[in-house]
This record gives structure tokens, C-alpha cells and sequence, in this order.
């Protein structure tokens, strides 16, 4: 069981990353032309927001105020893997970012003695982030035939390699505020 300390961290930590991905995904669903591209991009940017509400509520719920954090984990990954070039880099980048946030909140949601504040909180938002998985892995399905399954693929590949050199460093720098039993070694 994480000390009260740590807790905060962590779930302020898991605020942190879902308002970037709201700021982010809202900044690219305005800059798309109409398309089911931008439906699905603009309904990720408002489950996202959600996320950083879910958060904040549960946060208040164990009576504790939000961490300012200065980084969120996703903004790592530009100076790791480089800035996506194309809207299938996004998407892909994305595809990896979402699995690496479900296994997580997976890995959190099996931890014994877990607050049940928290685990109602990571229920709500696992319903959502497997709705992430599934509509990017359709849309980068259909840029095959502009991209190519095989770039899609090598870029993928690219982005996990960059997810797993993140979530080391990550888990070097802030391992003594997590529990190690949530922690994905890959």
C-alpha cells in the first residue's frame, strides 16, 4: 500500500498525463479537416479531459489536492522517439502511448489493499482507453493504403522501442514513489 505521499504523486501523475492528452488531442482534432478521423480525435480530447476530471474527484475523495506536476510522461517521447511527421505517426505514437496507459492502469487496478476510490477511478477510465486502442488501431488500419502496412509497422516499432526507454527512465527516476508491483518490466 503506497504511503498517502506517494499516492498523490502517482494519481496526480496520472492526472497530469490525461490533461496533455486532452490539450493535445484537442489542438489536432480543431487542426483536422472534418472526417471520422476528427470525430474520433475530438470524442478522444473530451474522454481525456474526463480522465483529468475522474482524477481530480478522486483525489478530493481521499482528501488530497492535486500535484503541480511539470512534465507529463507522454511529453517524453518527442526528445525519445523524435516528432511525429504525418497524422499515421500520431497515430501510432498514440496506439503505443494508450497500451503503455492500459497495462499500467491494468497493473494498478491488481494491487492487493487497493483505496477503492482509486479503483473505481481506473475502472471508469479502462472503459474508455480500450475504446482509444480500438479506434486508432482501425484508423491506422485504413492509411495502409496510403502509408504502406509495413512503414506502419516499422513505425511502431520505433515508437515501442521509444515507450520502453521512457518508462525506464521513469521508473529510475520516481520508482521510490511507486509501487514496484506496478511496474511493467518491458
Amino acid at each position: 500500500m503506497a504511503t498517502d505521499e506517494n499516492l498523490c504523486w502517482l494519481l496526480s501523475f496520472y492526472r497530469t498525463s490525461e490533461i496533455g492528452g486532452a490539450l493535445f488531442f484537442g489542438q489536432l482534432a480543431r487542426a483536422l479537416r472534418p472526417s471520422a478521423i476528427q470525430r474520433d480525435m475530438t470524442r478522444h480530447f473530451a474522454d481525456e479531459a474526463q480522465h483529468a476530471r475522474y482524477w481530480t474527484e478522486c483525489l478530493e475523495r481521499l482528501h488530497m489536492d492535486p500535484l503541480k506536476l511539470g512534465q507529463a510522461y507522454q511529453d517524453q517521447y518527442i526528445a525519445a522517439a523524435g516528432m511525429p511527421v504525418n497524422l499515421m505517426e500520431v497515430l501510432a505514437i498514440t496506439q503505443v502511448f494508450e497500451k503503455r496507459v492500459v497495462s499500467q492502469y491494468a497493473l494498478h487496478s491488481r494491487i492487493p489493499d487497493l483505496e477503492p476510490e482509486v479503483g473505481e477511478t481506473l475502472q471508469r477510465i479502462m472503459h474508455d482507453e480500450r475504446w482509444h486502442l480500438e479506434w486508432v488501431r482501425d484508423a491506422l488500419k485504413t492509411m495502409e493504403a496510403d502509408y504502406g502496412g509495413e512503414a506502419i509497422r516499422e513505425t511502431l516499432r520505433r515508437f515501442t522501442e521509444a515507450d520502453r526507454e521512457v518508462y525506464r527512465g521513469m521508473a529510475e527516476e520516481h520508482g521510490d514513489r511507486i509501487d514496484q508491483r506496478m511496474l511493467a518490466h518491458k
